[in-house]
């Protein structure tokens, strides 16, 4: 990774280490005051589900924290940077997300009252069906949390001087540590502390910089004669990058994937005391989503408008536009000893919050998923010790596959593109057990294997092929480089000016051969791809092999999208909304399944047999 030249940048000053081994500090204490309070992490319900007393509030915080990490504090304003506001429509899916997510999937797993959402699979379909969702997922979020421990790392480096993969190291500890010792209630408060210190990190950049610039007024007038102000590419091309269709269509069905049926989520909704609760977490989230997202953006017009003249990536003093962040930063606000410390902390505490949840939500898979399928009556105690090991296990991989993170590129897309990679099929298949009453087992198997195999091969494909966008024009006019070091000359005034100059020359790549068109589908449609593949041959194999009769389908396995969609129309309507399952048997608290479907737990949840397919 390059070096920053720039001689007038900060450094980091004590106040700035001692800023940031507070934010550290304060999260190990948080892990260690609910190892040492309430249930002392006994039992696998606290560890995972912070036994079901947690309000809407702070998992709303908590489900922000969980998705709108470090990538997204390094990766939207790079965004804004180079490609301009278009990534500002991702906003219009957040409302359809959580629409759907609170009302068609989280009552189906809430009111199963499961610990891991993969043991619905096994209700609605077979273990085998379980097991693939319970693998993809896990090879889904270690991958995730790479590049979620890569990309905090990357800014400390580049601004503090410390090594790279100490800063890994670093990361990954310590958010192992409190997960491993606090558990979901530990998960969730930190990830309430460390969003207030996002907050704080991201609003500095934004008012420096508009107080300099004399106005946000100013800071979009230059993005406007840069170019950077886009809202009009309305063109239905799925290989266009961004479009309004692709970041709106294709990014609420990429969100749904996260919070409808990542576990990471449900984890969350399932410790709320109330069904309510749960869907009202989501609706916290959204507006906290809106209000980070947009500042974010914020962030990339002022940066541009202060660098207008002389893009740092082009004159050689950051080596990637993931980097801007933190050398803003540290050039424009390290005279204010601290500032860069509160920065630093702020992307650490993405990084920590995102991968604490990972860690508690893959420990929780593995437990449930895997270990009580083999050891059947492993005890309570055991089972929390066991818990805690996975944790910490899954915090030391996640570790070492951060090195294929730094290999990926630019950090905002890769993620998207892991989500929309594996995301998309998972999601396709929870799809298909609760929206389809027909769906069998075998159509889940086979249909989310077809689901994986086209995703990851147009992941592949684009990877090996990458399509190359257009980036918007960047000017190199305003840096005076001299023959020995790379030094820059210019002020605010001369951002201001914005007078004409030379413009960053893109370089002209190698022709591509023509199966590399196959792969230039934009990555926001890489979700909705894999949902579609998964539900169009999971019918098709379902009734090839003999269709499930809604009749004899659990009424709690299968959401009544339709009824809930239409829920206007009348009372005769009724059968053809429910599509054959029999809804209106509803399932009193005393008798859980009077019509002898599925067999139930002791605790009245729904169980399946131990029949593999």
């Amino acid at each position: 990774m390059a070096e920053i030249s720039d001689p007038d940048i900060a450094s980091f000053s004590i106040v700035d280490y001692v800023v940031f081994s507070l934010v550290l500090a304060v999260s190990i204490g948080i892990g260690l005051y609910h190892a040492l309070t309430g249930g002392k992490q006994k039992t696998t319900q606290e560890i995972f589900v912070a036994d079901r007393k947690m309000n809407s509030i702070p998992v709303g915080f908590s489900l922000l924290a969980s998705w709108i990490s470090a990538i997204a504090l390094l990766g939207t304003p790079a965004e804004c940077y180079s490609y301009g506001t278009m990534f500002w429509y991702i906003c219009g899916s957040y409302i359809f997300m959580t629409l759907i997510s609170a009302h068609l999937f989280i009552p189906t797993f809430y009111q199963l009252g499961i610990t891991s959402v993969y043991q619905y699979l096994e209700m609605r379909f077979s273990v085998a069906v379980r097991l693939i969702g319970s693998i993809a997922f896990i090879l889904y979020m270690v991958m995730y949390m790479a590049v979620v421990l890569y990309a905090p790392s990357l800014a400390i480096s580049a601004v503090t001087g410390l090594d790279l993969w100490g800063a890994v190291l670093t990361v990954g500890l310590v958010c192992t540590l409190y997960t491993t010792l606090g558990g979901m209630k530990a998960v969730i408060w930190t990830d309430v502390f460390q969003t207030c210190v996002m907050f704080a990190g991201i609003l500095a950049v934004i008012i420096h910089g508009s107080i300099e610039l004399k106005g946000f007024g100013n800071v979009w007038k230059i993005n406007e004669q840069g170019g950077r102000i886009e809202f009009d590419v309305f063109s239905v091309d799925p290989t266009i990058r961004h479009t309004v269709w692709g970041l709106i269509i294709g990014g609420t069905f990429t969100w749904v994937g996260n919070y409808g049926c990542n576990q990471a989520s449900v984890q969350r909704y399932l410790s709320c005391n109330s069904l309510k609760q749960a869907q009202l977490s989501l609706y916290v989230n959204m507006i906290l989503l809106y209000i980070v997202l947009s500042l974010l953006m914020m962030c990339g017009l002022v940066i541009y408008a202060l660098y207008a003249n002389c893009d740092p990536v082009t004159a050689g003093y950051i080596s990637s536009p993931d980097q801007l962040m933190p050398f803003y930063v540290m050039k424009e606000l390290g005279f204010v000893m601290g500032l860069p410390g509160l920065f630093v902390a702020a992307t650490f505490s993405g990084a920590l919050s995102t991968v604490s949840s990972g860690l508690n939500a893959l420990a929780a898979v593995t437990m449930e998923d895997v270990i009580r399928r083999v050891f059947k009556n492993v005890a309570e105690h055991k089972a929390a010790i066991i818990s805690r090991i996975l944790a910490c296990v899954y915090g030391l991989i996640a570790i070492g596959f951060a090195y294929l993170a730094s290999q990926l590129g630019p950090v905002l897309q890769v993620a998207i593109s892991l989500l929309g990679l594996i995301g998309g099929p998972l999601t396709g298949l929870f799809s298909l057990g609760l929206f389809f009453p027909w769906a069998n087992k075998w159509g889940a198997i086979l249909g989310s294997l077809c689901g994986f195999t086209v995703s990851l091969w147009i992941g592949f494909g684009a990877f090996v092929y990458p399509p190359i966008p257009t980036k918007l024009p960047l000017r190199t006019d305003g840096c005076l480089l001299s023959n020995d070091t790379n030094t820059e000359s210019y002020s605010i005034e001369t951002a201001t000016s914005f007078l004409l100059g030379a413009t960053t020359e893109a370089t002209v790549p190698e022709p591509y051969p023509k199966i590399a068109e196959l792969y230039s589908l934009s990555y926001m449609w890489y979700s909705l791809v894999g949902i579609v593949v998964v539900i169009v041959f999971g019918l098709l194999f379902s009734f090839l092999t003999g269709a499930t009769n809604p009749r004899d389908l659990d009424p709690r396995l299968v959401c009544p999208v339709i009824a809930k969609v239409f829920c206007c129309c009348p009372g005769r309507c009724r059968s053809v909304k429910y599509c054959g399952v029999l809804h209106d048997r509803s399932l009193s608290e005393k008798n859980p399944d009077p019509y002898g479907q599925i067999p139930t737990s002791e605790n009245g949840t729904v169980a399946a047999d131990d029949t593999f397919l």
